[in-house]
């Protein structure tokens, strides 16, 4: 059988005599399925999938054929993608991310004793110094190629840490709870969620024990930041108030960093008014940020950083011509060279465009997002074009719609 012939020849044993037929049975058995009544199929995709050169349906929607036809879409002509793993094979699946959960918590469950040895209180500035340049590469590379570098470094400081006394010890404790939260936030845009979740874990740990109220909000906003990707607000808020329970105590820049992600918190509530008022007192705050702490300074490392926290969450309310009036000005004074960063936030510019009702410049800004998405592996941006065709759904089958799955190819093919 041609590959054309075989979904042809299962939507006829299932009595679907047309493929308009097929299209309606699919889309009410998803429905009922997936408890979604958004999910759709049009007669135009389903006779694309009847076509020489069916491509690949969406995860749900394989799981949709399945349920409906009894047989997986790669034996209904469909051409199989990298890492597709059939839900029936999901054991062996879970056996290898559970091995790859020990590689992630390795370096970080390092088994006592170790040998005593001097530590030279030089050593803490040494690692602030390391940290910074961390930052400045991962804004260049993405996460993939730091992750190992970063966590071999966090080791070591947690190997040296068990020797250390009183001063040393305990400002080995602030750097290294830095490092553990690099090495999280790294898990995090690789899209580990597992890893990440893991590593904001021992960030916190180790922020409580080196006894700073600054590291343990900033621990917290840490833990935050996975809630917010996990789309849990009111853990979001409940993390961020709880920064906030001293906020005389904390320094400005942890007041601002727990007031943006609460903001982030409110947005995924559906709080437009909770947004604007956190991220204007955190807009108030911004001047005094005068520390010389060697961690979270993305409010004054990174370019109009409360608009994007601004724009993010407008664009999450729904709210697509305020972010589209954003996203400009912001992208006008981001660096080229912070190239993450850029596709990020021209990822979400697409979508807001989108749902300003402009899918012409919405896949115009997605040609260069593709581009920066395959070059990064940062799986937070590869999200943000999932989050992009769902806004793009209403011209899924317009030319328009096509263009913009020809466009993310790339970045599918990448898986």
């Amino acid at each position: 059988m041609s590959r054309n012939d075989a979904l042809r020849a299962a939507r006829l044993r299932a009595g679907w005599r047309t493929i308009e037929a097929a299209a309606a049975a699919i889309t009410e058995h998803g429905q009922a399925l997936l408890d979604d009544r958004q999910f759709t199929v049009s007669a135009r995709t389903w006779r694309r999938w009847e076509g020489e050169r069916p491509g690949w349906p969406a995860a749900e929607t394989a799981i949709v054929i399945h349920d409906a036809l009894d047989r997986w879409p790669e034996d209904l002509g469909f051409t199989t993608p990298p890492g597709w793993i059939r839900p029936e094979h999901h054991e062996e699946a879970e056996d290898l991310k559970r091995r790859a959960f020990a590689g992630v918590t390795a370096a970080a469950l390092v088994a006592c004793p170790v040998a005593p040895q001097h530590v030279d209180p030089a050593l803490i500035d040494y690692f602030q110094q390391q940290l910074e340049g961390h930052y400045r590469a991962d804004m260049f590379l993405g996460p993939h190629d730091l992750i190992g570098t970063v966590s071999a470094q966090y080791q070591l400081i947690d190997k040296l840490v068990r020797s250390a006394k009183g001063e040393t010890r305990r400002g080995l404790l602030r750097v290294g709870a830095a490092y553990a939260a690099l090495v999280g936030w790294l898990y995090q845009d690789a899209g580990d969620m597992d890893g990440a979740a893991f590593w904001r874990g021992v960030t916190q740990e180790i922020a409580v024990r080196s006894r700073d109220p600054h590291l343990i909000g900033y621990s917290l906003v840490n833990q935050a930041q996975v809630r917010t990707d996990l789309g849990d607000g009111p853990a979001v808020i409940d993390l961020c108030e709880a920064a906030l329970d001293d906020a005389g105590r904390l320094a400005p820049k942890v007041r601002v960093m727990s007031l943006q992600q609460q903001a982030h918190g409110s947005s995924l509530v559906g709080d437009r008014a909770a947004v604007d008022q956190l991220i204007d007192r955190a807009d108030g705050l911004l001047p005094s940020v005068d520390d010389d702490l060697p961690w979270g300074n993305a409010c004054r490392r990174t370019p109009g950083y409360l608009e994007v926290q601004r724009a993010t969450c407008y664009g999450r309310l729904g709210l697509g011509t305020e972010a589209g009036v954003l996203w400009p000005q912001v992208l006008a004074i981001v660096p080229e060279t912070a190239r993450r960063d850029r596709g990020v936030y021209m990822a979400r510019q697409a979508t807001a465009a989108a749902a300003a009702r402009e899918p012409d410049q919405a896949v115009e800004i997605a040609r260069t997002v593709a581009t920066i998405a395959v070059e990064t592996r940062s799986a937070r941006m590869a999200r943000e074009l999932i989050t992009l065709e769902r806004a793009m759904r209403p011209w899924q089958d317009a030319p328009i719609g096509r263009d913009l799955a020809e466009v993310l190819a790339p970045v599918t093919e990448r898986g």
